[in-house]
Formats: structure tokens, sequence, C-alpha cells
């Protein structure tokens, strides 16, 4: 097991025997979690992680990533590009709650996105989310591009994920975020959102991680 910092600084603690009281220690603070979401498709510089996160000051991000630095949830690695963060493999650990989290939340975005923002790379998050219990053997990859942010969300024997990478698939779809959402829910079907986006490739890959039987087929 790694080790981990049993200790948080920079947090106020509840002060309760808990593994979920300890958790929260560590991660309950206002943006930590907003962090790590940026941060699980891959590494970030500090610059692209300010942008990305709308609404967080300067001084705010730099002292949550020190604290989670400290606490062994980041760490800095020096990137053809510069110094970016990344997630520590213990902080990669927070993937499935935070999916998890993003189902149950789900219903909220009933409302519509209003003034609220949207990045694109969140979806590296809520597709896999989506798309809990999806197999597929042999694995498939899709690359999927909305608002001019590709994206690869690949299905094997384990179930989906999604990530950034240079290596395209062969296979893209290119799609409204609303619509890649739709899809990946069940409120759209393979063949619709194939008429209102564009499919570059194999349309049976789109099939095959979306499933042909989703609502709106028939």
């Amino acid at each position: 097991m790694e080790k981990v910092n049993q200790n948080p600084k920079g947090s106020r603690s509840y002060g309760q025997f808990c593994a979920l009281a300890r958790s929260l220690d560590m991660v309950g603070e206002r943006w930590t979690l907003l962090i790590v979401r940026e941060l699980l498709p891959g590494p970030m510089r500090y610059t692209d992680l300010k942008n990305s996160l709308h609404g967080i000051a300067t001084n705010l991000l730099a002292d949550r990533l020190r604290t989670m630095e400290a606490n062994g949830i980041v760490e800095r690695r020096l990137e053809d590009t510069g110094v970016a963060y990344a997630l520590t493999s213990w902080g990669q650990g927070l993937r499935e709650p935070m999916e998890s989290l993003g189902r149950w939340g789900a219903p909220l975005l009933a409302s519509g996105q209003g003034d609220d923002a949207f990045r694109p790379r969140w979806l590296t998050l809520a597709l896999p989310a989506l798309l809990r219990g999806a197999t597929a053997s042999p694995p498939v990859e899709l690359g999927i591009e909305t608002d001019g942010f590709v994206m690869v969300l690949r299905v094997d024997e384990n179930g989906p994920d999604a990530f950034v990478s240079s290596d395209v698939p062969d296979t893209v779809f290119v799609a409204a975020p609303e619509v890649v959402v739709a899809l990946a829910a069940g409120g759209m079907g393979v063949e619709q959102a194939i008429a209102v986006g564009e499919l570059r490739g194999d349309p049976g890959i789109l099939r095959v991680v979306f499933g042909a039987g989703s609502s709106g087929d028939e």
C-alpha cells in the first residue's frame, strides 16, 4: 500500500476517527476536487490549470496545489513544455469516487448550462461515469472532438476510460458537448448523433462504444 500523509497539512481537521472524515480533511476544501478533475486526464501547467478553473483566484490555486502536494495527492513533473502538475498514483485513486459523485449529480444538469462555465476537458471524467458498465472485447478506441478539444474514449473488458493523447484513433466523432453527453447518457441514439454530428471512420466503433440500442434509434 502506498504511504500516505495521515496528518494532512493546510486543512482544518474534523477530528474524527473515520475514513470519510479523514478523506474530507484531505480533499474537502473548496476547489480541491475540481483541481483533481482537471488533472485526471493528464498533467497540466499552472497557467493552463488557472485558465481551465473558471473563477479561482491565483493565490488560492497556488495554496491548494501546495497543500495537495504536501498531502501526497499531486506532484510536480518536468515536461517538454516546462513544469507541470500531475496526480500521484494515490491521487488517481480519486477517479472512482468522483465518477460516482458525478453520476449522483447528473440530474442537477437538467436545468441547462445557463451562465455557468464549461470546458470540454471535463468530459474525460463525465463520459466514463455515464458509460459505467460498458465493456468491449477486443478493446475499442474512439476519438471524440468537441469545441476543438480532442480526447480518446477507450472501452475494454474492464470498462470505459477517457484520456488526452497525441495518438488519435482512426475513428473520430465530432459533435457539440450536449450531443456527446446526451449520447453517453442514453438520451440520444447513435444514428441521431451521427445525423447531427460528424463521424470520420468506422460507425461500428461508435455503436460498440455507445450501444446501437440506445434510446432514439428506433
